[in-house]
């Protein structure tokens, strides 16, 4: 099922309204298709999903968390330090819209924000999103070395000077967490080679 089915038909689930739904989806799908985007596109969307497919018997909340994957990055822009913040009081503007029910409105901001610092949480819905997320460092390293590239063209209002030392930072705090993916799923499919891509990168760049 195409991206755009799959919004519209989760959003017919709360309200009938076809114009507004379609709305909802054109300006999620114009704030991923921002020419300044190279990574956080709706391929993104496409490959979270994708993962996410694979354990969706476990998540028990599939509504909250197919919302937290359309707007976890519906605002972004490299320059600023509130990204998830902001996505997740646009999210939560929007979902009322449509009368989703408040706690579950609640829930989809807090799966958003958790997309920041990726930490564990009690919430095993949140961390199989925030798995899902991180999935790219544990792909092929020709996958790697594309995502790394875009990030990097998304970064191009900073000099190498200065993007070096921040991405560095990165990937090693990813290294020095104890593990990278919270849940066994994603762990065991993806830990190791997250591993030596991130290794391999922060080399590159040393």
């Amino acid at each position: 099922m195409m991206l755009t089915d799959t919004f519209l038909q989760l959003v017919g689930n709360y309200v009938k309204d076809h114009e507004r739904a379609n709305n909802l989806w054109l300006e999620i799908f114009t704030k991923y298709s921002d020419p300044k985007r190279h990574y956080h596109t709706i391929d993104h969307l496409e490959n979270i999903f994708s993962d996410l497919k694979e354990v969706r018997k476990s998540i028990t909340d599939w509504d909250s968390v197919s919302f937290a994957v359309f707007y976890h990055d519906v605002i972004y822009k490299a320059s600023a330090n509130a990204n998830e913040e902001d996505s997740a009081k646009l999210a939560v503007k929007r979902l009322t819209e449509i009368d989703f029910p408040t706690e579950k409105n609640a829930k989809v901001s807090a799966m958003i924000l958790a997309t920041k610092l990726h930490q564990p949480s009690e919430d095993n819905d949140t961390d199989f999103l925030t798995d899902a997320d991180l999935a790219i460092l544990g792909k092929t390293p020709y996958e790697y070395q594309l995502y790394s590239e875009n990030v990097r063209k998304e970064y191009t209002i900073y000099p190498d000077f200065m993007y070096t030392p921040g991405r560095k930072k990165v990937l090693q705090h990813f290294l020095d967490m104890e593990r990278i993916f919270k849940t066994d799923h994603f762990f065991n499919k993806y830990e190791k080679q997250a591993r030596l891509n991130l290794a391999n990168e922060l080399q590159e760049l040393q």
